[in-house]
This record gives C-alpha cells, sequence and structure tokens, in this order.
C-alpha cells in the first residue's frame, strides 16, 4: 500500500530567475509537493519516525528555495533529487513551483514548472 503526503500552496519569498531584478527584488512563489511513500508501519505503530514528515518536507522545501537560480525547472530538480536523498522510499510524486507575480507584460495567473514521476 502507498499514500501520498501532500504538502500544498507553501508560499515563499525568493529570489529565482534570469532577470538581474528578480535576483535582487525577489518574487512570491507558490510551492505544491506530493510525494508516494510506503506507509505500512506508520498504520500499525503510530509513530512519525514510520512515515515521511511532512514538517521536514517543508523544511527541505525552504533550504532549497533560499538558494537562487536561473530557472524554475533547476530549483524543482534540486528539490526532487533533496527529496529522493532523505527518503528513498519513495515510489513517485508531482512538484509544482510556480512564480506568481512574473516580470511578463500580461494579465496571467501564475507560471509555474511541474514534474511527475
Amino acid at each position: 500500500m502507498t499514500c501520498t503526503v501532500e504538502v500544498n500552496d507553501l508560499r515563499v519569498r525568493a529570489r529565482h530567475g534570469v532577470l538581474p531584478e528578480e535576483r535582487v527584488l525577489g518574487n512570491d512563489f507558490s510551492l505544491t509537493i506530493k510525494l508516494d511513500y510506503p506507509f505500512q508501519e506508520a498504520f500499525i505503530d503510530d509513530s512519525v519516525a514510520s512515515t515521511l514528515n511532512y514538517a521536514e518536507v517543508v523544511e527541505i522545501a525552504l533550504g532549497i528555495m533560499s538558494t537562487p537560480s536561473s530557472l524554475l525547472e533547476h530549483v524543482v530538480g534540486r528539490l526532487h533529487r533533496s527529496l529522493l536523498d532523505r527518503w528513498p522510499l519513495i515510489s513517485g510524486g508531482y512538484i509544482r513551483l510556480a512564480k506568481l507575480t512574473p516580470p511578463i507584460d500580461a494579465c496571467l495567473g501564475d507560471v509555474a514548472v511541474a514534474i511527475r514521476w
């Protein structure tokens, strides 16, 4: 059996972007993370040690977001690697990183990069 831990709409101010002003001023981002993980032990022993701790997922995500990258793809790739390094039993997942106010002269909600595996 596999369950999914979800961190939805984590709001972060960070300095990712290609333009120099994005690295100086920063931007607001939204991060959604869904991780498939075997939870059989946690169903029985009621211990956070037997599961994937979502508070630790947030801590890892905030650490990754604090290091600037030019591309959202690079940020998502670093986060993906970090999560799999921490929990090798992750069997699949989804990460979506959205820039909420991109420097584009258009009326739009956000721009985002998402991966599924």
